[in-house]
């Protein structure tokens, strides 16, 4: 087989046209059939091999020929070597570059340089790029954010791939995490527009859990803001958190205050007010409801949740209250335990709608569903790890790259247009403090 200046074989699409007749049969009746195939089925395998294997000579070919270029700039033409150069060509060898993640074997020049009485090797610059793996490390890591474990990394790109090995894979993850953590913690949050701050605790393992913090701009933006790790949802936990994400600028918009949703957590609630004491504390009904359907007989949960959804629709403090003492009818009547469960929450059950504003806001901040749906999405992405080790940064690793990958798919709250009368309503002055919440001049 005629052979290139690089020792490869010389590669024309003449040859892998002959190759695709030999192949799939000459002709017209071979072409008819191909046509056949390809209608039928799609591109048939045998034109995808082919077509494939016509891109990796034709890339080894390329690759031969840069560095041929590159060896004559250094040494000269090759039957008319330059002089005054200290470089020379010695040689060739195996060599290999990566095309799409996988080694691609061909023969490499190579080039020796003169330094006084001994000679060392010249690196060719062009091979060095050809053997670059961010190419490879890019499609490693998009392939373990999708799923694909690290044992399973040598079957996707195949077993003479460098770099795919468990303790390779492992290692670049922990990178690419450390990157994440890093990248996630230095985000500028600091903006003069926010209005909500929900709060909220996942469970990663048995004395090990992270409270998360989502914030609402009144753009309708949601953004996550931060989190922090314990071995439960204390308040020195959530205290850690908040103190933090008010190191990094986070504030309520100016001259107002902020709307807290949180499901009942007290050390969540310390935390919130002992940042921002005239902070609107907003209970999650749906936890509320919850707590209080465990006192019920199943056969009235679908006429307490019927109740609560009158509650969660209510327009304005007063339907919110009718709404409310209507539960507590209903609830009184059949459980007293549930009625002092209900209770409990005080006015934090209504203190959105004491800052009437539109019902259509409803939906979003009468529950912390906001930054509950993203952690559905956190446990997909980390329900791959086995073991998790607290002594170390691996949890906020793993947090930071299941919170950004959540963070992808966010778009604007509903009813986002209705913000505006929120920051109003939150840029009213207080003029007195109830359990749980406060009471704004100008309201209703």
């Amino acid at each position: 087989m005629r052979k290139n200046e690089g020792g490869l074989p010389a590669v024309s699409i003449d040859t892998v046209a002959n190759k695709e007749e030999t192949t799939m049969g000459t002709g017209k009746n071979g072409r008819a059939r191909v046509a056949r195939e390809t209608a039928a089925d799609g591109v048939s395998a045998a034109i995808q091999r082919n077509f494939k294997e016509f891109i990796r000579e034709h890339v080894r070919s390329l690759v031969a020929g840069v560095l041929r270029e590159e060896v004559e700039a250094l040494c000269g033409p090759r039957h008319h070597p330059n002089s005054e150069s200290t470089h020379f060509r010695a040689g060739t060898a195996p060599g290999n570059i990566l095309l799409e993640g996988r080694r691609l074997d061909l023969v490499r020049p190579r080039v020796r340089r003169k330094e006084g009485a001994e000679t060392v090797e010249t690196p060719l610059a062009n091979y060095a790029l050809a053997q670059d793996p961010e190419e490879l490390n890019r499609r490693v890591l998009e392939a373990f954010r999708v799923g694909v474990s690290g044992r399973d990394q040598k079957r996707l790109h195949g077993e003479n791939t460098p770099g795919v090995s468990k303790s390779e894979v492992s290692r670049l993850w922990r990178r690419e995490g450390e990157k994440c953590l890093l990248a996630f913690r230095s985000r500028d949050i600091a903006r003069k527009d926010w209005l909500v701050l929900m709060l909220d605790g996942i469970h990663l393992a048995e004395d090990l859990t992270a409270v998360v913090a989502l914030g609402i701009a009144e753009d309708g933006t949601k953004h996550l803001l931060d989190f922090e790790i314990g071995a439960s949802e204390t308040a020195e936990t959530a205290k850690g958190l908040v103190a933090r994400i008010a190191g990094r600028g986070f504030a309520p918009a100016e001259g107002g205050r902020l709307l807290a949703v949180l499901d009942g957590a007290a050390a969540l609630k310390m935390a919130v007010l002992a940042h921002w004491p005239d902070a609107a504390v907003q209970r999650c009904l749906v936890h509320k409801e919850r707590n209080v359907r465990r006192f019920l007989r199943h056969k009235d949960w679908k006429e307490l949740g019927r109740r609560f959804g009158r509650l969660r629709h209510a327009q304005g403090l007063a339907a919110g209250e009718e709404a409310l003492r209507d539960i507590e009818r209903f609830v009184g009547e059949r459980n007293k335990a549930g009625l002092e469960s209900l209770r409990e929450a005080g006015d934090e059950l209504l203190a959105l709608h004491r800052l009437e504003v539109p019902s259509t806001l409803n939906t979003s901040f009468l529950s912390t569903n906001l930054i509950e749906s993203p952690f559905r999405n956190v446990r997909r992405k980390l329900e791959r790890v086995t073991r998790w080790d607290a002594s170390t940064d691996q949890p906020s690793r793993w947090l930071a790259y299941g919170l950004g990958e959540a963070e992808r798919g966010f778009r604007r709250i509903r009813h986002h247009g209705d913000l505006g009368a929120l920051r109003k309503a939150l840029s009213r002055p207080v003029t007195g403090s109830v359990a749980g919440g406060t009471e704004t001049a100008g309201a209703g």
